[in-house]
């Protein structure tokens, strides 16, 4: 058996970055094609900014087998398609039997979570707050303020993503979107299509 040492890390504010990170990936706006309900809107967008990036994983992963951790940090920037908030891809778990925690360490934003189901849960994440994200639960982070939403993550090593599941379905069953008055609303998401077949437990390899 190897041993891993015990480490320590630290996060910088107010870029999210992670020190000593062992892995770091992006998305920039154009790679976020499919997510956002208004075509039209968001391709005009990436006209403008679709170099730019929309969000920033750093995580630390010892190892990648049952029984360890894996955290990290999110960021993700401010912004809006058509009113519809800036949002991370989401995934549910390639096992799905496996949570997570996120805290919000800076910035404002909204948890959007949903079952196979289509059940939807939002809750909102303020600095200090950390939402439980149960198994069987697809999630993504949804930035609803004007800095950037940085959390902090955490979840089993072997969970893997899957990230296709809300692609499939034409995105999730709600949107988080501009109430025009400061805040956030939820909407229905017509382009939803549900997900039969991968609604049982063991169902998503």
């Amino acid at each position: 058996m190897k041993i891993v040492e015990p480490t320590s890390t630290q996060i910088v504010l107010p870029s999210g970055e992670l020190m000593g990170a062992s892995g770091r990936y992006s998305k920039r706006v154009s790679e976020l094609a499919g997510c956002y309900a208004d075509h039209g809107a968001f391709q005009a967008l990436v006209a403008l900014r679709g170099d730019e990036i929309a969000y920033v994983v750093d995580q630390f992963a010892p190892k990648t087998t049952e029984g360890d951790l894996i955290f990290g940090t999110s960021t993700l920037e401010p912004g809006d398609v058509a009113g519809e908030f800036f949002m991370t891809r989401g995934h549910l778990h390639k096992k799905a039997d496996r949570s997570e925690i996120y805290q919000c360490i800076a910035g404002r934003g909204v948890m959007l979570m949903e079952t196979l189901e289509g059940r939807v849960a939002a809750i909102e994440l303020v600095p200090g707050h950390i939402v439980y994200v149960p198994p069987y639960w697809i999630h993504r982070s949804v930035n609803v303020g004007p800095e950037k939403l940085v959390t902090l993550f955490c979840y089993p090593a072997d969970a893997g993503q899957d990230y296709e599941i809300i692609a499939a379905a034409g995105g999730m069953a709600s949107l988080i979107v501009s109430d025009g008055r400061g805040g956030w609303r939820q909407a229905p998401n017509l382009r939803y299509v549900g997900r039969a077949d991968r609604t049982k437990p063991g169902s998503v390899e």
